[in-house]
């Protein structure tokens, strides 16, 4: 279902009809949820309580500097708090898709957004009792990229772009990314594999060294969710050094809004395949599709490093008593180094069904959802789950 916006909000003159027809609206979008995917395209004001309607459908896209939504307009914002805003300051499209998060993307004229839309709706099946469209391709899913290879630094200090990795693992180097503006440490999308599309969860290095925060675990919960609603296989990319720490995080609800993308991946009944490529810390591995999380096929490239956490914390920790000693201090990092800084123990205790080198990644990550093309798996019986919103 694609809807096109352009609304100013309840008509005063009807009175309470209009609401009515507004809950109308909402109950059949709710009714439809995880039935067939809801798009909604804003294409000019979208105020009051027709903001609701599409915030209540799976994708949100937006028009720059002609589409707004806003609960209450800037008059009404004016009278009641005294801010003076701008209707773009207020819900514009730049607004939307980097700070709230509320749009998926924006677009520059609505003939673009038409036409993204259309190629979007491509990656999807049309309800949920049906499989993602298979298109034909002419990519082999035994291609190399050898420059995977190199792509990690020998500094784990320093970071790389994990979407090389999604582009040259994908058909085509195809990536139709979401919210690519908003919680950037975490990178979704949609690819296609052997031409079946597959979603992708991705943390991102350059952004807060690939850290889950609150946006960034919301974004990646909604998204696995939306997959496994439409029976969309999912590839995790993981290098991740931890949740974010500090006093905002803790008071903004880490705890909460982490075991939201925890809940995501567990509940996840759809093929998840799974590649580590470097860091793998703490209570952030396991949420980053796991095998402790059902995870199918978790991979890993030479280079993983999956442990509690980094050598230097761990050894402050565990050898506190000798912190005074520079040179104890440094051979117990190496050893904690050594131990732990490579994918071999998690893989000896079964943990990591493999460790591959990087130029055969899209052929293994291919082989492994060939194998689990016809995976079917069921959650117990009940009404419905209580995650933590």
């Amino acid at each position: 279902m694609i809807g096109l916006n352009d609304s100013g909000g309840a008509r005063i003159q009807e009175g309470v009809a209009s609401l009515a027809g507004y809950a109308d609206v909402f109950q059949r979008n709710v009714e439809a949820s995880g039935v067939v995917p809801q798009i909604s395209v804003i294409m000019g004001p979208c105020a009051g309580g027709a903001v609701y309607s599409p915030a209540m459908t799976d994708f949100i896209f937006m028009v720059r500097d002609s589409s707004y939504m806003f609960v209450t307009g800037p008059d009404v914002v004016k009278t009641v708090t005294h801010e003076v805003v701008t209707p773009e300051e207020l819900g514009g499209a730049s607004i939307h898709t980097r700070k709230s998060g509320v749009a998926d993307l924006a677009f520059h004229n609505d003939i673009e957004a038409l036409l993204l839309t259309r190629r979007f709706f491509d990656f999807l099946p049309a309800n949920n009792r049906e499989k993602p469209p298979r298109w034909p391709t002419e990519d082999p899913a035994t291609r190399r990229e050898p420059s995977l290879d190199t792509l990690v630094p020998a500094d784990a200090s320093k970071p790389y772009d994990i979407k090389e990795v999604i582009t040259k693992v994908a058909d085509e180097g195809n990536f139709f990314e979401l919210q690519p503006d908003y919680a950037q440490n975490i990178v979704i999308g949609f690819i296609r594999l052997q031409g079946s599309t597959v979603g992708v969860v991705a943390n991102q290095p350059m952004v807060l060294a690939g850290c889950l925060d609150i946006d960034s675990s919301k974004k990646g919960a909604r998204f696995v969710r939306f997959c496994d609603a439409f029976n969309i296989p999912i590839l995790t990319l993981v290098d991740v050094p931890g949740f974010m720490p500090g006093t905002a995080q803790e008071y903004g609800g880490i705890i909460k809004n982490g075991a939201k993308l925890l809940y995501a991946y567990a509940e996840c009944t759809v093929p998840k395949v799974t590649l580590i490529t470097r860091k793998a810390y703490g209570g952030a591995y396991d949420v980053m599709a796991s095998k402790h999380l059902r995870g199918d096929v978790n991979l890993a490239w030479p280079s993983a490093e999956i442990a509690v956490m980094g050598a230097k914390g761990a050894v402050e920790i565990i050898y506190r008593k000798e912190a005074g000693d520079t040179e104890a201090i440094e051979r117990r990092t190496q050893e904690y180094q050594d131990h732990f800084a490579n994918p071999f123990v998690a893989a000896g205790r079964g943990y990591i069904d493999d460790v591959v080198m990087p130029n055969e990644t899209r052929e293994r990550v291919c082989r492994s959802f060939a194998m689990l093309r016809d995976k079917k798996l069921e959650n117990p019986w009940r009404k419905h789950g209580n995650i933590p919103l």
